[in-house]
Protein backbone atom coordinates (compact mmCIF):
# COMPACT_ATOMS: atom_id res chain seq x y z
CA UNK A 1 0.00 0.00 0.00
CA UNK A 2 1.26 3.57 -0.41
CA UNK A 3 1.24 5.43 2.60
CA UNK A 4 2.38 9.02 0.97
CA UNK A 5 5.54 9.10 2.59
CA UNK A 6 7.57 12.48 1.78
CA UNK A 7 10.61 12.24 -0.16
CA UNK A 8 12.65 12.35 2.75
CA UNK A 9 11.47 9.06 4.54
CA UNK A 10 11.23 7.19 0.76
CA UNK A 11 14.87 8.05 1.21
CA UNK A 12 15.34 6.87 4.76
CA UNK A 13 13.64 3.56 3.87
CA UNK A 14 15.66 2.84 0.94
CA UNK A 15 18.81 3.44 2.96
CA UNK A 16 17.95 1.50 5.82
CA UNK A 17 16.72 -1.29 3.79
CA UNK A 18 20.21 -1.07 1.81
CA UNK A 19 22.31 -1.43 5.10
CA UNK A 20 20.00 -4.05 6.12
CA UNK A 21 20.29 -6.24 2.88
CA UNK A 22 24.06 -5.55 2.76
CA UNK A 23 25.57 -4.88 6.20
CA UNK A 24 23.04 -6.42 8.78
CA UNK A 25 22.56 -9.34 6.70
CA UNK A 26 25.61 -11.00 6.41
CA UNK A 27 26.03 -10.77 10.22
CA UNK A 28 22.95 -11.52 11.76
CA UNK A 29 23.58 -15.15 12.22
CA UNK A 30 26.79 -14.93 13.58
CA UNK A 31 25.30 -11.89 16.11
CA UNK A 32 22.19 -14.24 17.58
CA UNK A 33 24.27 -17.34 17.88
CA UNK A 34 27.27 -15.29 20.01
CA UNK A 35 24.75 -13.14 21.29
CA UNK A 36 27.02 -9.91 20.39
CA UNK A 37 26.23 -6.56 20.28
CA UNK A 38 26.10 -5.43 16.50
CA UNK A 39 29.52 -2.39 17.36
CA UNK A 40 30.11 -1.67 14.06
CA UNK A 41 26.68 -1.93 12.71
CA UNK A 42 25.88 0.88 14.86
CA UNK A 43 28.84 2.72 14.12
CA UNK A 44 27.57 2.28 10.54
CA UNK A 45 24.19 3.69 11.25
CA UNK A 46 26.25 6.49 12.97
CA UNK A 47 27.84 7.42 9.39
CA UNK A 48 24.95 6.94 7.40
CA UNK A 49 22.66 9.93 9.87
CA UNK A 50 20.10 7.23 11.05
CA UNK A 51 20.66 8.35 14.76
CA UNK A 52 19.86 11.72 13.88
CA UNK A 53 15.84 11.56 12.91
CA UNK A 54 14.72 11.44 15.62
CA UNK A 55 16.65 14.86 17.14
CA UNK A 56 15.62 18.57 16.52
CA UNK A 57 16.96 20.19 13.69
CA UNK A 58 18.15 22.87 16.74
CA UNK A 59 20.60 20.06 18.20
CA UNK A 60 21.86 18.59 14.89
CA UNK A 61 19.16 16.00 14.10
CA UNK A 62 17.25 16.41 10.69
CA UNK A 63 13.66 16.25 13.27
CA UNK A 64 11.73 14.09 11.09
CA UNK A 65 9.65 12.53 13.99
CA UNK A 66 8.41 9.49 15.28
CA UNK A 67 6.91 8.46 11.76
CA UNK A 68 10.69 8.71 10.49
CA UNK A 69 11.97 6.52 13.68
CA UNK A 70 9.17 4.13 12.85
CA UNK A 71 10.18 3.52 8.92
CA UNK A 72 13.46 3.49 10.03
CA UNK A 73 12.76 1.02 12.95
CA UNK A 74 10.43 -1.47 10.42
CA UNK A 75 13.50 -1.57 7.64
CA UNK A 76 16.25 -2.73 9.89
CA UNK A 77 14.17 -5.37 11.74
CA UNK A 78 12.77 -7.01 8.40
CA UNK A 79 16.20 -8.38 8.79
CA UNK A 80 16.99 -8.28 11.95
CA UNK A 81 14.90 -7.39 15.47
CA UNK A 82 17.64 -7.58 17.38
CA UNK A 83 19.82 -5.36 15.48
CA UNK A 84 16.85 -3.06 15.23
CA UNK A 85 16.00 -2.46 19.15
CA UNK A 86 20.02 -1.60 19.54
CA UNK A 87 19.28 1.14 17.13
CA UNK A 88 15.40 2.24 18.19
CA UNK A 89 16.36 2.12 21.88
CA UNK A 90 18.27 5.08 21.46
CA UNK A 91 15.24 7.21 20.61
CA UNK A 92 13.53 5.19 23.85
CA UNK A 93 16.67 6.72 26.12
CA UNK A 94 16.87 10.20 24.45
CA UNK A 95 12.69 10.66 24.71
CA UNK A 96 12.52 11.42 28.31
CA UNK A 97 15.29 14.21 27.36
CA UNK A 98 13.64 15.72 24.59
CA UNK A 99 10.16 15.71 25.77
CA UNK A 100 11.19 17.21 29.71
CA UNK A 101 14.92 17.82 29.71
CA UNK A 102 15.51 22.21 29.93
CA UNK A 103 17.73 23.94 27.64
CA UNK A 104 21.24 22.77 28.78
CA UNK A 105 20.58 19.26 28.93
CA UNK A 106 19.44 19.37 24.96
CA UNK A 107 21.99 21.10 24.26
CA UNK A 108 24.55 18.87 26.17
CA UNK A 109 23.48 15.59 25.33
CA UNK A 110 21.10 15.58 22.18
CA UNK A 111 24.29 17.00 19.77
CA UNK A 112 26.32 13.67 21.40
CA UNK A 113 23.18 11.03 20.49
CA UNK A 114 22.24 12.42 16.94
CA UNK A 115 26.25 11.59 15.51
CA UNK A 116 26.06 8.68 17.37
CA UNK A 117 29.53 9.43 19.05
CA UNK A 118 27.30 7.88 22.39
CA UNK A 119 23.99 5.84 22.47
CA UNK A 120 21.48 5.96 24.92
CA UNK A 121 19.20 4.04 27.35
CA UNK A 122 16.24 3.91 29.36
CA UNK A 123 16.05 2.91 33.24
CA UNK A 124 12.48 1.85 34.70
CA UNK A 125 12.18 -1.81 34.74
CA UNK A 126 12.94 -3.46 38.12
CA UNK A 127 13.31 -6.65 40.20
CA UNK A 128 9.88 -5.91 40.97
CA UNK A 129 8.56 -3.30 39.04
CA UNK A 130 7.86 -4.76 35.47
CA UNK A 131 4.45 -3.90 34.74
CA UNK A 132 3.57 -2.14 37.91
CA UNK A 133 5.94 0.93 37.03
CA UNK A 134 4.85 2.54 40.31
CA UNK A 135 6.70 -0.33 42.09
CA UNK A 136 10.33 1.04 41.69
CA UNK A 137 12.61 1.02 44.19
CA UNK A 138 15.64 2.43 43.23
CA UNK A 139 15.96 5.59 45.60
CA UNK A 140 17.75 8.73 45.08
CA UNK A 141 18.13 10.78 48.24
CA UNK A 142 19.00 14.74 47.79
CA UNK A 143 22.28 15.80 49.54
CA UNK A 144 21.28 19.08 50.70
CA UNK A 145 24.51 20.03 50.94
CA UNK A 146 25.77 20.51 47.50
CA UNK A 147 21.98 19.29 45.86
CA UNK A 148 23.08 16.24 44.62
CA UNK A 149 21.43 12.86 44.48
CA UNK A 150 22.44 9.40 45.77
CA UNK A 151 21.33 6.96 43.86
CA UNK A 152 21.06 3.61 45.36
CA UNK A 153 19.32 0.26 43.60
CA UNK A 154 19.15 -2.20 40.38
CA UNK A 155 17.36 -1.91 37.33
CA UNK A 156 16.81 -4.81 34.93
CA UNK A 157 16.40 -5.57 31.86
CA UNK A 158 17.60 -2.90 29.94
CA UNK A 159 18.34 -2.54 26.54
CA UNK A 160 21.57 -1.23 25.56
CA UNK A 161 22.89 -1.56 29.11
CA UNK A 162 26.67 -1.90 29.43
CA UNK A 163 26.50 -0.23 25.39
CA UNK A 164 25.16 3.07 26.05
CA UNK A 165 26.71 6.01 27.64
CA UNK A 166 23.85 8.09 28.74
CA UNK A 167 21.46 6.43 30.85
CA UNK A 168 17.71 8.39 31.77
CA UNK A 169 16.76 6.63 35.03
CA UNK A 170 13.34 7.02 37.19
CA UNK A 171 13.67 6.40 40.80
CA UNK A 172 12.45 7.31 43.64
CA UNK A 173 13.01 10.75 45.53
CA UNK A 174 9.51 10.87 47.79
CA UNK A 175 8.23 7.20 48.96
CA UNK A 176 5.51 8.81 50.66
CA UNK A 177 4.32 10.01 47.67
CA UNK A 178 3.56 7.19 46.23
CA UNK A 179 4.14 6.97 41.64
CA UNK A 180 4.31 11.17 42.47
CA UNK A 181 7.31 10.41 44.68
CA UNK A 182 9.63 9.10 41.30
CA UNK A 183 11.90 11.61 39.19
CA UNK A 184 14.11 11.23 36.27
CA UNK A 185 17.66 11.90 36.50
CA UNK A 186 20.29 11.30 33.67
CA UNK A 187 23.19 9.12 34.37
CA UNK A 188 26.65 8.73 31.95
CA UNK A 189 28.56 5.50 32.03
CA UNK A 190 31.64 5.71 34.37
CA UNK A 191 29.91 7.72 36.86
CA UNK A 192 31.08 5.97 40.46
CA UNK A 193 28.90 3.83 42.17
CA UNK A 194 27.05 3.13 38.71
CA UNK A 195 27.59 -0.29 37.17
CA UNK A 196 26.33 -3.49 35.29
CA UNK A 197 25.70 -6.54 36.65
CA UNK A 198 24.51 -9.91 34.56
CA UNK A 199 24.09 -9.76 30.69
CA UNK A 200 20.99 -11.55 29.94
CA UNK A 201 21.19 -14.60 27.58
CA UNK A 202 17.75 -14.16 26.23
CA UNK A 203 15.01 -16.35 23.76
CA UNK A 204 15.39 -13.58 21.29
CA UNK A 205 16.60 -10.57 19.89
CA UNK A 206 20.49 -11.40 20.83
CA UNK A 207 21.73 -9.18 19.10
CA UNK A 208 20.68 -6.36 21.75
CA UNK A 209 22.43 -6.30 24.96
CA UNK A 210 20.10 -6.67 27.56
CA UNK A 211 21.45 -5.87 31.49
CA UNK A 212 21.58 -4.86 34.72
CA UNK A 213 22.20 -1.41 36.22
CA UNK A 214 23.06 -1.37 39.41
CA UNK A 215 24.00 1.51 41.04
CA UNK A 216 25.59 1.96 45.03
CA UNK A 217 25.62 5.38 46.27
CA UNK A 218 25.98 6.85 43.01
CA UNK A 219 26.29 10.73 43.00
CA UNK A 220 24.14 12.53 40.13
CA UNK A 221 24.63 15.97 40.24
CA UNK A 222 21.54 18.03 40.82
CA UNK A 223 21.58 19.68 36.77
CA UNK A 224 21.05 16.07 35.81
CA UNK A 225 17.35 15.84 37.37
CA UNK A 226 15.29 16.19 34.56
CA UNK A 227 12.13 18.27 34.98
CA UNK A 228 11.04 18.59 38.54
CA UNK A 229 10.88 16.16 41.45
CA UNK A 230 7.92 14.43 41.29
CA UNK A 231 7.64 14.66 37.64
CA UNK A 232 9.67 11.29 36.83
CA UNK A 233 6.25 8.59 36.73
CA UNK A 234 4.85 10.76 34.23
CA UNK A 235 7.69 11.74 31.78
CA UNK A 236 8.38 7.86 32.25
CA UNK A 237 4.53 6.93 30.91
CA UNK A 238 5.04 9.99 28.22
CA UNK A 239 8.27 8.55 27.08
CA UNK A 240 6.39 4.87 26.41
CA UNK A 241 3.01 6.78 24.82
CA UNK A 242 5.84 8.62 22.09
CA UNK A 243 7.78 5.21 21.69
CA UNK A 244 5.59 2.29 21.46
CA UNK A 245 4.52 3.10 17.75
CA UNK A 246 8.26 2.24 17.20
CA UNK A 247 7.49 -1.32 18.90
CA UNK A 248 4.99 -1.76 16.55
CA UNK A 249 7.30 -0.73 13.11
CA UNK A 250 9.59 -3.54 15.13
CA UNK A 251 6.59 -5.90 15.16
CA UNK A 252 5.47 -5.25 11.67
CA UNK A 253 8.81 -5.55 10.39
CA UNK A 254 9.68 -8.78 11.59
CA UNK A 255 6.25 -10.09 10.47
CA UNK A 256 6.99 -8.78 7.12
CA UNK A 257 10.64 -10.40 6.93
CA UNK A 258 8.90 -13.80 7.62
CA UNK A 259 6.61 -13.04 5.39
CA UNK A 260 8.57 -12.40 2.56
CA UNK A 261 11.01 -15.52 3.34
CA UNK A 262 7.58 -17.41 3.23
CA UNK A 263 6.83 -16.69 0.10
CA UNK A 264 10.10 -17.05 -0.92
CA UNK A 265 10.00 -20.72 -0.01
CA UNK A 266 6.88 -21.46 -1.25
CA UNK A 267 7.35 -20.76 -4.67
CA UNK A 268 10.16 -22.86 -4.58
CA UNK A 269 9.48 -25.69 -2.66
CA UNK A 270 7.67 -28.43 -4.17
CA UNK A 271 5.66 -31.18 -3.15
CA UNK A 272 3.27 -33.65 -4.76
CA UNK A 273 4.54 -32.19 -7.63
CA UNK A 274 3.45 -28.78 -7.39
CA UNK A 275 4.78 -25.90 -5.64
CA UNK A 276 3.12 -25.08 -2.41
CA UNK A 277 2.11 -21.73 -3.43
CA UNK A 278 -0.25 -23.34 -6.04
CA UNK A 279 -1.88 -24.99 -2.62
CA UNK A 280 -5.27 -23.34 -1.53
CA UNK A 281 -4.43 -24.41 2.21
CA UNK A 282 -0.89 -22.37 1.59
CA UNK A 283 -1.95 -19.76 -0.39
CA UNK A 284 -5.10 -18.98 2.42
CA UNK A 285 -2.27 -18.50 4.99
CA UNK A 286 0.16 -16.25 2.97
CA UNK A 287 -3.25 -13.97 2.33
CA UNK A 288 -4.10 -13.66 5.71
CA UNK A 289 -0.49 -13.05 6.76
CA UNK A 290 -0.26 -10.08 4.82
CA UNK A 291 -3.42 -8.85 5.11
CA UNK A 292 -2.77 -8.59 9.17
CA UNK A 293 1.12 -7.18 8.40
CA UNK A 294 -0.87 -4.25 6.26
CA UNK A 295 -3.71 -3.39 8.79
CA UNK A 296 -0.29 -3.74 11.56
CA UNK A 297 1.80 -1.14 9.46
CA UNK A 298 -1.06 1.39 8.77
CA UNK A 299 -1.94 1.32 12.69
CA UNK A 300 1.41 1.86 13.56
CA UNK A 301 2.26 4.67 10.83
CA UNK A 302 -1.45 6.25 11.68
CA UNK A 303 -0.11 6.31 15.72
CA UNK A 304 3.07 7.82 14.55
CA UNK A 305 1.37 10.45 12.35
CA UNK A 306 -0.61 11.53 15.44
CA UNK A 307 1.98 11.95 17.50
CA UNK A 308 3.96 14.00 14.85
CA UNK A 309 0.84 16.06 14.40
CA UNK A 310 0.96 17.87 18.05
CA UNK A 311 -1.56 15.71 19.07
CA UNK A 312 -2.93 16.02 22.71
CA UNK A 313 -3.31 12.65 23.59
CA UNK A 314 -2.42 9.46 21.90
CA UNK A 315 -2.16 7.19 24.82
CA UNK A 316 -5.17 4.87 23.38
CA UNK A 317 -3.81 4.42 19.91
CA UNK A 318 -0.17 4.38 20.89
CA UNK A 319 -1.32 1.51 22.81
CA UNK A 320 -3.87 0.19 19.92
CA UNK A 321 -0.67 0.31 17.52
CA UNK A 322 1.64 -1.73 19.88
CA UNK A 323 -0.64 -4.62 20.73
CA UNK A 324 -2.02 -5.24 17.72
CA UNK A 325 1.38 -5.43 15.69
CA UNK A 326 3.04 -7.22 18.06
CA UNK A 327 0.39 -9.95 18.28
CA UNK A 328 0.20 -9.95 14.14
CA UNK A 329 4.21 -10.38 14.50
CA UNK A 330 3.86 -13.63 16.78
CA UNK A 331 1.07 -15.12 14.17
CA UNK A 332 2.82 -14.15 11.39
CA UNK A 333 6.18 -15.56 12.55
CA UNK A 334 4.38 -18.60 13.69
CA UNK A 335 2.44 -19.00 10.09
CA UNK A 336 5.95 -18.54 8.51
CA UNK A 337 7.37 -21.79 10.46
CA UNK A 338 4.64 -23.49 9.74
CA UNK A 339 4.75 -22.93 5.92
CA UNK A 340 8.57 -23.88 5.75
CA UNK A 341 7.29 -27.02 7.73
CA UNK A 342 11.02 -28.86 9.04
CA UNK A 343 12.97 -26.34 7.65
CA UNK A 344 11.39 -23.48 9.25
CA UNK A 345 12.50 -24.75 12.63
CA UNK A 346 16.15 -25.34 11.39
CA UNK A 347 18.41 -22.35 12.23
CA UNK A 348 19.44 -22.40 8.69
CA UNK A 349 16.21 -20.65 7.75
CA UNK A 350 15.76 -16.91 9.33
CA UNK A 351 12.00 -17.40 10.31
CA UNK A 352 12.77 -19.50 13.60
CA UNK A 353 14.82 -16.88 14.54
CA UNK A 354 12.13 -14.27 13.64
CA UNK A 355 9.61 -16.07 15.67
CA UNK A 356 12.15 -15.45 18.88
CA UNK A 357 12.14 -12.67 17.53
CA UNK A 358 8.73 -11.56 17.62
CA UNK A 359 7.87 -12.81 20.81
CA UNK A 360 9.27 -10.04 23.31
CA UNK A 361 7.16 -7.46 21.57
CA UNK A 362 4.62 -8.43 23.19
CA UNK A 363 6.40 -8.22 26.42
CA UNK A 364 8.69 -5.40 26.79
CA UNK A 365 7.50 -1.38 26.90
CA UNK A 366 4.33 -2.30 28.43
CA UNK A 367 2.75 -5.98 28.18
CA UNK A 368 -0.14 -6.60 26.17
CA UNK A 369 -2.22 -6.87 29.03
CA UNK A 370 -1.47 -3.96 30.04
CA UNK A 371 -1.61 -2.27 26.67
CA UNK A 372 -5.45 -3.41 26.70
CA UNK A 373 -5.90 -1.88 29.57
CA UNK A 374 -4.88 1.16 29.03
CA UNK A 375 -6.97 1.05 25.84
CA UNK A 376 -9.87 0.20 27.24
CA UNK A 377 -9.78 3.07 30.25
CA UNK A 378 -9.05 5.44 27.50
CA UNK A 379 -12.68 4.26 25.53
CA UNK A 380 -14.63 4.87 29.05
CA UNK A 381 -13.36 7.93 29.77
CA UNK A 382 -13.71 9.29 25.85
CA UNK A 383 -17.13 7.75 26.61
CA UNK A 384 -18.27 9.38 29.92
CA UNK A 385 -16.66 12.48 28.49
CA UNK A 386 -18.89 12.54 25.14
CA UNK A 387 -21.91 11.69 27.73
CA UNK A 388 -21.33 14.71 29.78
Amino acid sequence: MDYYLSEELREIRDLCAQIADEVVRPAREDLDRENRFPTEIMRVFAESDLFRIYIPEEHDGLGLGVLALCVATEEISKVCGGVAVCYAANALGAMPILLSGNEEQKKRYLPLLASGEKLAAFGLTEPDAGSDAGAIKTMAIRDEKDGSYVLNGTKQWITNGGEAGIYTVIAVTDPSRGTRGASAFIVEDGTPGFSYGKKEDKMGIRASATRELVFEDCRVPAENLIGKEGMGFIIAMKTLDHSRPGVAAQAVGIAQGALDEALRYASQRKQFGQRIDSFQGIQFMLADMATQVEAARALAYSAARMIDAGARRFEKESAMAKVFASDVAMRVTTDAVQILGGYGYMREYPVEKMMRDAKITQIYEGTNQIQRSVIATALIRETAARGR
